[in-house]
């Protein structure tokens, strides 16, 4: 079995992600607020379908800035770790993709579908194949999973964004 790089030369790098996923995490949780105030949102149905989604990819940078600085990680357990991430995290964004389909309160445009499903799903895709990959090669996996968690800080920076706009607007409109 393949040794696995010391983790020690990625902790700035996830300790930066982790902690920025965290405080976006609050951030968007006083957008909801704010937005719940003004009655600008939609019901369950469109937040099942496009905001809570932006918390979960949030907290899956955070989770894995967490298993990436985890003390005493073996290739074995961390592949264990990210590809149960990357599972899960895929089973999520094709129920995402149901939600959307299925809400009424908002018709999702192209850019919609790119970033709260296309994306998410590619993510995910990567971190599994990352957490599958890393038993055999963990330093290439590395940097797949460290892509993966950009890309998810991303998804979820232009969510909120995207939400916040909208709310905006809405609120404007009323």
């Amino acid at each position: 079995m393949p040794e696995l790089p010391p983790l020690t030369e990625w902790e700035t790098f996830y300790v930066i992600i982790g902690s920025s996923a965290a405080a976006l995490t609050g951030l968007q949780f006083v957008v909801i607020a704010l937005g719940a105030e003004a009655k600008v949102l939609g019901g369950e149905p469109e937040m099942k379908a496009f905001g809570t989604p932006t918390i979960v990819h949030f907290c899956a940078v955070l989770l894995l800035g967490a298993i990436l600085s985890t003390p005493g990680q073996t290739p074995a357990s961390l592949s264990l770790c990210l590809g149960a991430c990357g599972l899960s995290g895929l089973v999520y964004a094709c129920r995402v993709v149901v939600h959307a389909r299925r809400q009424k309160g908002y018709a999702p445009v192209l850019s919609d579908w790119v970033w709260h499903a296309g994306l998410p799903l590619a993510a995910y895709i990567c971190l599994l194949a990352a957490g599958i990959t890393t038993w055999w090669h963990p330093a290439p996996a590395l940097y797949v999973v460290a892509a993966t968690a950009l890309l998810l800080l991303f998804i979820g920076i232009h969510n909120a964004w995207d939400a916040a706009v909208w709310m905006a607007i809405k609120r404007k409109e009323s």
